[in-house]
């Protein structure tokens, strides 16, 4: 809704899965309200939870053309390009709530927060100003810093789209992080491929050399304590050192969903005549972990991956 210069924005936030919840209550909390929707459904224990949070005021909605009428912005914290052109099509999704807006209504500024190829957020992007025209807006803002992060409020919010647009959905996001705009619409998707094959590399290197320092009778963890004051040092390494020495996969950061932003990354390495070293390898190694039934683990899994091989 058009609302005056000093007015917090409404949010509403689709996806209330180990990101989109919390970050559902950090713009509650720094814009007084924000307004939600899921798949699961309202009687849901965690949604439930999150509804009933002291301290944040958040109200339900029963589908996405609902959002759409209400809320200033909403972000899609849905799992991949799919799931997000799902939320849009159809008579309870965002395209149909957008054209109901009230007249003298600012566009709907949909930002999209999945980690999903470029190009396909690029061509969705001109299908929606060929279909949708005005009523939309389209921002990509995928995000970095996991659980931890957005338990935390720290996120890395990685933005593509017009200036404007980005203006307006980094004052929507503030509470959430340190949203940057980076470029036209997907830039924050080809920000958010470098920083995976970064993680993925990081993650499988971390894992090989522990079992290589455990298979040379080397203490891991006193040995990952050192080389953390060292070049080796990494978020990664003070995340996850606790999970390699003890061999704690649990799941938590899911190894199967950088598989899949790997292969958004091999399509950015196409679409710039890249002749990449690393993706592919990575690529392969993170198959072979899905292959091997292990995807729903933590990533830390690696370790048992190689001890395994």
């Amino acid at each position: 809704m058009t609302r005056p210069d000093h007015a917090s924005p409404l949010v509403g936030v689709i996806g209330l899965g180990a990101m989109g919840a919390p970050m559902a209550r950090h713009l509650a909390a720094g814009h007084g309200r924000a307004a939600v929707t899921a798949r699961r459904p309202r009687g849901d224990v965690m949604t439930e939870r999150l509804l009933g949070s002291p301290a944040a005021a958040i109200d339900w909605h029963d589908d996405a053309a609902s959002l759409a009428r209400t809320c200033d912005a909403v972000l899609l914290m849905v799992p991949d390009l799919p799931q997000v052109i799902d939320l849009l099509d159809g008579p309870a999704g965002l395209l149909a709530g957008a054209a109901d807006r009230p007249q003298g209504a600012d566009p709907l500024l949909v930002i999209v927060g999945s980690t999903c190829s470029a190009p396909g957020i690029q061509q969705l992007g001109g299908r929606l100003a060929e279909t949708a025209g005005a009523d939309v807006r389209l921002v990509d803002a995928p995000v970095s810093g996991g659980e931890d992060g957005a338990m935390a409020g720290t996120l890395s919010i990685m933005m593509g789209g017009t200036e404007a647009d980005c203006g307006r959905a980094a004052r929507a996001l503030a509470p959430c992080g340190t949203p940057v705009r980076l470029g036209p619409l997907g830039a924050g998707e080809v920000a958010k491929s470098c920083n995976q094959l970064v993680v993925s590399a990081t993650i499988l290197a971390l894992g090989e050399a522990t079992v290589l320092a455990e298979r040379s009778g080397i203490d891991v963890g006193q040995m990952w304590d050192l080389l953390g004051h060292g070049y080796a040092s990494s978020r990664l390494l003070d995340t996850r050192k606790d999970k390699l020495v003890s061999r704690d996969d649990s799941p938590s950061g899911a190894a199967k969903y950088l598989l899949k932003d790997l292969e958004c990354g091999l399509e950015v390495a196409e679409a710039t005549a890249t002749r990449a070293a690393l993706l592919p390898a990575l690529r392969e190694s993170f198959a072979q972990i899905v292959a091997a039934g292990l995807g729903d683990r933590d990533m830390a899994v690696t370790r048992r991956f190689v001890a395994e091989r």
